[in-house]
């Protein structure tokens, strides 16, 4: 999607904001509080349905009745509405024509989001690793989230009747929800990182014109990936996660380990590798959601040029044709793009 203009009325701080896009690349400059990453945030409600840091009211700015953006591309338009007054309907989004009350999984476009907490990949908790995994997933395969979504209820669910000590069936009856959405899950993970793991190497040699190996792999704590396997884990966990409390087995407790030259990246890779590493999954992302998905995503990077140096910077904006719209307290060198400054 080449997007050509965005409006934003009552979003965040911006009472009324009109920007036009005339280049692929985009920089947004200004002082912190200035609103730039609420042009951000703005374009994926518009294209994704829903924010990225905060509900519907955190996003309608304080003391007005309703907000507005509005998405123009090449051959396409799309407005969203938010008006907490109304009793049905309160967010609707009208795209070319059609009105929606929920953006349907046809329209979602695809968004690599790329924010400064995303350079903890690595040495975050495993609940970030697969936060990313199941955002990229989602690009092209919508119906991984309604798994997920399916998955973490049934979860809720059994961790409570294992609080109350209940068993039998009040247990086995989310057992077998769990297994079932379960499975697609870590299939899906699976599936993500093998495809990746074959193209990292090639990734990060881009990005830091470096000879080192780099591989994933997709680490299941326990239970297997086949619904039968997590069904006989789920099973077989009960006395122990009744003790403790909470489900123990699942995909909710699998990991993404990254090695760097045979070793865990953490132990033996640089800050610079590091951070090398993470641009180069980034990039991969980006290169991966484009052909699964069959569209070029919409590339937003938000304040991430104060996280890197300014060859990495560089590298960056020059290895992806995607449109890409940044936000930075400053203009990187040698940046040629188009440059507006809040």
């Amino acid at each position: 999607m080449r997007i050509s203009a965005l409006a934003l009325q009552h979003v965040r701080s911006h009472e009324q904001y009109v920007l036009d896009l005339q280049d692929t690349s985009l920089l947004l400059t200004g002082k912190n509080g200035t609103g730039k990453t609420s042009l951000l945030e703005a374009i994926y409600i518009a294209l994704r349905g829903g924010s990225f840091r905060g509900n519907d009211a955190a996003v309608l700015m304080h003391g007005s009745p309703w907000y507005r953006i509005d998405v123009r591309s090449l051959h396409h338009q799309r407005t969203v509405t938010f008006d907490p007054s109304r009793t049905s309907g309160r967010k609707q989004f009208r795209i070319d024509n059609q009105t929606y009350y929920r953006l349907p999984e046809a329209h979602k476009y695809p968004v690599v989001l790329f924010e400064p907490d995303d350079l903890q990949l690595l040495s975050g908790s495993p609940s970030r690793r697969r936060r990313w995994l199941d955002r990229f997933i989602m690009q092209y395969r919508p119906q991984h989230g309604r798994s997920l979504r399916q998955y973490e209820q049934a979860l809720r669910q059994r961790n409570n009747a294992l609080k109350q000590q209940l068993r039998g069936d009040a247990l086995f009856v989310w057992d077998v929800l769990l297994a079932r959405y379960g499975a697609d899950i870590a299939q899906a993970r699976a599936q993500a990182v093998s495809y990746m793991a074959e193209r990292i190497t090639g990734s990060y040699q881009q990005v830091s014109d470096a000879a080192d190996a780099v591989w994933l792999s997709y680490e299941q704590a326990a239970g297997g990936s086949t619904q039968q396997e997590l069904l006989d884990a789920l099973g077989a966990s009960r006395q122990k996660d009744m003790a403790i409390g909470f489900t123990t087995v699942g995909p909710h407790r699998d990991d993404m380990q990254v090695t760097f030259n045979g070793a865990p990246a953490l132990d033996i890779a640089s800050r610079g590798e590091v951070r090398s590493i993470i641009l180069a999954m980034k990039l991969l992302e980006i290169a991966a959601i484009a052909q699964l998905s069959e569209k070029q995503p919409v590339v937003l990077l938000d304040d991430v040029f104060s996280e890197l140096d300014d060859d990495r910077q560089r590298r960056l904006v020059g290895l992806t044709d995607a449109t890409m719209i940044i936000t930075s307290n400053r203009a990187p060198e040698g940046y040629s793009g188009q440059l507006v400054t809040l």
